[in-house]
């Protein structure tokens, strides 16, 4: 017998595996950060970040992304530019990713802790 909420779970630790590649990608090229558990915690402190702000009428996403910026500048070194500049690039990585991903496998999964994606 298998329980309903176990295709919810995979496709959560799936998405935020990919959220966690997407950065780790891009602190390894932009902050020079070979750490891929370091990436998954930041994405899914990201994604939390994102989540508790998001709601708030008008300006909502504009501040979840600050915030989101603001758990990458914590996570790695240097500063808003850096982790601007990490967060850009965590979102062009996560799209070539998830591209591939669901090319090939046929799967429609996303990248939890990468916004918009």
């Amino acid at each position: 017998m298998t329980l309903p909420f176990v295709g919810s779970i995979v496709s959560f630790v799936v998405a935020l595996l990919v959220g966690g590649l997407a950065i780790y990608l891009s602190a390894r090229v932009v902050v020079d950060v070979d750490d891929y558990s370091h990436a998954v915690v930041t994405a899914l402190l990201g994604a939390l970040g994102w989540a508790l702000t998001s709601w708030i009428p008008l300006v909502g996403p504009l501040v979840a992304l600050v915030v989101w910026v603001w758990v990458i500048k914590w996570r790695y070194p240097g500063g808003w530019v850096k982790a601007g500049i990490i967060g850009l690039g965590a979102w062009v990585a996560a799209l070539l990713v998830l591209f591939v991903v669901n090319a090939v496998f046929n799967v429609g999964v996303g990248a939890f802790g990468v916004p918009g994606i």
